[in-house]
């Protein structure tokens, strides 16, 4: 607008000069109305010139701007997460005694704690299920242990993955590094539920197979007392005459 205001002054003051008398004759006409509207032309051509170059400006920078908020995170620890979940799936693919599958765990269950005894079982038989059975209570208690200390070392590294998560979120340059950020933390909340979730199904597991094991020891301890009683008729004390009267 100013340099439309500077273009408009000079046209009206060459207006004014070339309205004067004219001294000579080799002097040149000009139609100051022709040439205040040419300075007009061009004053209004040179604002929309600005115009548009304001205009290029502000959608360069929004192209800019854009090019921030699809740029993807250089960070992903997803990787990182697998492998410690990994590792406690491997804890509970190696435990001992019963399998951890439905079908399998119903078949040696029916077989090493039974709600009762035939007859037919031997002592010997009784002997080495309860055997296994104290060792299945024991391997219960040791996978316990272990998952429990695995779960102990991914603590620590869950929070050095913590830390990294959270300055990717503050550095973020655009939205989608934000959010990829933001899913990535989402992703070690669900793996810390997962974990909590498999270390309660093997305490719960070997406080289950201890239970168990007290029962079938009961069962047993009543069968091995029915066997040594019998199920004749009781003895009666009777009177001995050793000399014969």
């Amino acid at each position: 607008m100013k340099t439309s205001r500077t273009l408009v002054a000079a046209a009206m003051a060459a207006a004014c000069l070339f309205t004067l008398p004219a001294a000579q004759a080799q002097w040149v006409v000009i139609d100051p109305s022709n040439l205040a509207q040419n300075l007009m032309t061009a004053a209004n051509t040179l604002e929309q010139i600005n115009n548009q170059v304001k205009q290029l400006q502000n959608e360069a920078q929004s192209l800019m701007n854009q090019a921030r908020n699809l740029a993807t995170l250089p960070f992903n620890v997803v990787s990182r997460l697998r492998s410690n979940l990994d590792t406690t799936r491997q804890l509970i693919a190696q435990a001992q005694g019963l399998a951890y599958d439905v079908q399998h765990m119903d078949q040696q269950f029916s077989q090493l704690y039974p709600s009762q005894y035939a007859a037919a079982t031997s002592g010997s038989q009784m002997l080495q299920d309860a055997r296994q059975r104290w060792q299945n209570t024991l391997g219960g208690l040791q996978t316990a242990m272990r998952m429990q200390a695995q779960v102990s070392e991914n603590v620590s590294q869950d929070e050095g993955v913590l830390a990294d998560l959270v300055g990717q979120s503050q550095s973020a340059t655009g939205a989608l590094q934000a959010m990829q950020a933001t899913n990535q933390l989402l992703a070690l909340q669900a793996k810390q539920a997962i974990q909590t979730q498999q270390l309660q199904l093997t305490q719960g597991r070997a406080t289950a197979l201890e239970l168990a094991r007290q029962t079938a020891a009961a069962e047993r301890g009543r069968e091995v007392t029915r066997r040594f009683l019998g199920s004749g008729t009781a003895y009666t004390p009777q009177t001995v005459d050793f000399y014969g009267h």
